[in-house]
């Protein structure tokens, strides 16, 4: 994928979910993995040229794992002109040395979350960019069906009264075969994930499904996708406004 694709992409949803507004300070949520990184391009990108002027953070929450370096994020935020902050914190001994936890991806993900979003709020940001693509989307609603029995997916925008932050996805219209030929294209120095639980959770196993599902029926993400964005989920508006 060019790089002009992704600005089309992320433009595409800025605008049909109004993202953006003039005078947003936002923070941008850097894992170190492929779609963090190519979310740090797309909107240092779009700032140059969107008619509404907004403001860039970077920021990474450190887990406490061992070896875990952010240098390269580092020097790429430089390159892109964002400023960037690395929150430490010891989530990962909270979370895999505690033998009553029954479910270390759920309490991580949602310490992790609170970690950034409060450092955001705290640095002066009103919003948060997650970096959730198309096919992370899919793959939440499929989660949903399966293991809660209803029809949902988290919304393209969000806000969250309880620290008055507003969530946005802004590569929620980028299939992730695209964000892998961007990732080469501009070999993104990525990072290893150093979860031990990485590769072995049910949204890997519902990813290989939803994977296994459009090789057998080319071209079901897309229709998938498009049942999502019009099928009344809270939060998907959108097709209302128009």
């Amino acid at each position: 994928m060019k790089l002009q694709k992704l600005y089309s992409y992320v433009r595409q949803a800025v605008d049909t979910y109004q993202m953006i507004e003039g005078g947003d300070r936002i923070a941008i949520g850097v894992s170190g993995g492929k779609d963090s990184l190519t979310l740090l391009y797309a909107l240092a990108g779009i700032r140059k040229f969107y008619p509404k002027q907004f403001t860039l953070m970077a920021i990474t929450v450190d887990l406490g794992f061992e070896d875990f370096q952010t240098e390269k994020i580092h020097a790429l935020c430089e390159d892109l002109q964002i400023e960037y902050h690395v929150v430490k914190t010891e989530i990962s001994k909270i979370v895999f040395h505690n033998p009553n936890e029954s479910s270390p991806c759920a309490l991580c993900a949602k310490m992790r979350k609170g970690a950034l979003n409060n450092f955001a709020r705290e640095s002066g940001c009103n919003k948060v960019a997650y970096a959730h693509h198309m096919d992370d989307i899919i793959e939440t609603m499929f989660l949903s069906l399966f293991y809660e029995g209803r029809f949902y997916s988290f919304a393209p925008v969000t806000h969250l009264d309880k620290s008055n932050i507003t969530v946005i996805r802004p590569l929620m219209y980028v299939p992730e075969a695209n964000v892998i030929g961007f990732m080469h294209k501009m070999q993104l120095p990525v990072l290893k994930n150093p979860c031990p639980a990485d590769g072995k959770t049910k949204r890997e196993y519902i990813k290989q499904f939803v994977r296994k599902l459009n090789l057998e029926n080319p071209g079901i993400k897309k229709r998938i996708f498009h049942a999502i964005e019009t099928g009344n989920i809270e939060g998907w508006n959108a097709y209302e406004k128009r």
